[in-house]
């Protein structure tokens, strides 16, 4: 462990995360502990969308930690994603919040277009996985197709609506793991959540709720998204060595989406 707290606290890492998150203990209260997380996290946590933010500190080699307070809840499941109403609720506060997104901009929070999400994902995408056919397929579809959007219009966006990352207690529901945050359009969390989650025939209905009329060029927005969040899962599938979990994907982007 690279850090050290004052003496009275233990820290324990989570089983199954990447080295940077902890449960702190000391004497009977538990704390959240995560390293160098989104500088946003405060405002997040002030606005409801994340849990309450305890402390934040900075180590002597320069990492920044912060506290949340620690919750006994549950990760969603796969299959309540599209059928709860607070999901909707949390995700249109997010991407309504000027608030957030002064916010983000004044600390030097990324502005993401499609074009450079395309680029990154091409920079990082291996051989072996550029030489699959259908793969190169869909990626040429996506550059063929980048929605215009005003960036005027873009706004805070989570980055990755897993289910994983939404965290039920006490029945209130709040977003987690903010390293994907940025400014960009909406359609982002859109596409990602329905394109994983909903049924495409029910994504007027579900868009309703939300706020959004679906008009042909949202839907389209929505859809490019969706199809790219099924390539860059198919990538960190990959590259983590789940390959039965890349072939998984890639058959549930040809029936979701019929590509």
């Amino acid at each position: 462990m690279a850090f050290q707290l004052d003496k009275e606290w233990r820290l324990q890492p989570i089983k199954g995360a990447t080295g940077q998150t902890f449960m702190g203990i000391r004497a009977t209260e538990r704390v959240f502990i995560k390293r160098n997380t989104s500088p946003l996290l405060a405002a997040l946590s002030k606005e409801g969308i994340a849990p309450k933010l305890v402390w934040t500190k900075r180590t002597v080699n320069g990492d920044i930690l912060t506290a949340q307070e620690w919750l006994d809840g549950r990760v969603l499941k796969a299959e309540e994603i599209g059928q709860r109403n607070d999901v909707v609720d949390v995700l249109y506060h997010l991407h309504h919040s000027y608030v957030l997104k002064n916010m983000l901009e004044k600390i030097g929070g990324q502005i993401k277009t499609p074009m450079m999400m395309m680029k990154e994902y091409g920079d990082r995408l291996p051989e072996e996985l550029k030489k699959n056919k259908y793969l190169a397929r869909v990626y040429q579809y996506l550059q063929n197709n980048i929605p215009e959007y005003s960036t005027h219009n873009y706004m805070v966006v989570h980055g990755d609506v897993n289910h994983r990352n939404w965290l039920v207690s006490n029945n209130y529901l709040y977003l987690v793991d903010w390293d994907s945050v940025m400014v960009a359009d909406p359609a982002l969390d859109l596409g990602m959540l329905l394109g994983h989650y909903v049924p495409k025939k029910s994504w007027n209905k579900w868009l309703l709720a939300y706020g959004m009329q679906p008009s042909q060029e949202a839907l389209d927005r929505i859809q490019w998204y969706a199809i790219f969040n099924f390539l860059q899962e198919t990538l960190r599938h990959y590259q983590i060595g789940e390959r039965r979990e890349m072939n998984a994907e890639i058959l549930r982007l040809k029936q979701a989406l019929g590509y």
